[in-house]
């Protein structure tokens, strides 16, 4: 079943087009990843989905509902997460702070704070820390229990292993395959390795466009597709 599709989508950004006739189709259930070089465009796709950046022409679907025109809030309300590149915690508040502000009534709900809890056990041993003196996986971890704080139908994240040591890496992945089991997440991710490990379906974006779609199982055993269409070794 179809969860969001981009269809002819194009983003510009004050003078410049960055991306161009984005058409995409992003089934429901597991981890979808997009893939592209540096500056590709992957950032601004998902920045457009949230509403940040106004697509024109084009249309971002959600459930068959056009969202194109919806302001962040409104997209966020329909059920859309994003987990951005910068993590975007709020370093003067604490873990339970940042949490709170995540969450419709400034209530938690005990299970799904409690499966937070098992996702991340460092964030219930640093409940009362300010996000600030947190370590980058913490800090990231906190970003995406923001997201998962309240019921979501589709989490967009960006570059979550982005500095981080393969051991918390690893923890992420783990987590990211727990969500994904409820929740759909669309995936920009660097690390092909991490990337691989999760994703059921792929696209590469490149200058702006859509470049490749398919399985993540055909696209990681095709070594020469990854180096036309990424220039790196996989």
């Amino acid at each position: 079943m179809t969860l969001l599709t981009l269809n002819a989508m194009q983003t510009n950004i004050e003078q410049y087009a960055v991306l161009h006739d984005v058409t995409l189709t992003v089934p429901e259930g597991g981890v979808f990843v997009l893939l592209g070089r540096n500056g590709a465009g992957k950032t601004t796709t998902l920045r457009s989905i949230m509403g940040l950046w106004r697509p024109s022409p084009g249309s971002v679907t959600f459930r068959g509902e056009d969202i194109s025109a919806l302001h962040t809030a409104e997209v966020a309300r329909k059920g859309i997460a994003y987990v951005p590149e910068n993590m975007g915690v709020f370093g003067g508040l604490t873990i339970e702070e940042n949490l709170i502000l995540a969450t419709k009534t400034g209530k938690f709900d005990t299970a799904r704070l409690n499966r937070i809890y098992d996702l991340f056990p460092a964030l219930k041993t640093f409940w009362g820390k300010q996000a600030w003196s947190l370590s980058g996986g913490q800090k990231q971890m906190l970003a995406v229990a923001r997201a998962i704080i309240e019921p979501r139908d589709l989490i967009l994240i960006d570059e979550p292993t982005k500095g981080l040591a393969p051991s918390i890496i690893d923890a992420m992945a783990d987590a990211f395959r727990e969500i994904s089991e409820t929740t759909t997440i669309l995936l920009v991710e660097q690390n092909f390795h991490f990337a691989k490990s999760l994703g059921r379906d792929m696209a590469v974006i490149d200058d702006g466009r859509i470049a490749h779609t398919g399985s993540m199982a055909d696209f990681a055993a095709d070594k020469a597709l990854q180096d036309q269409l990424l220039s790196l070794s996989a």
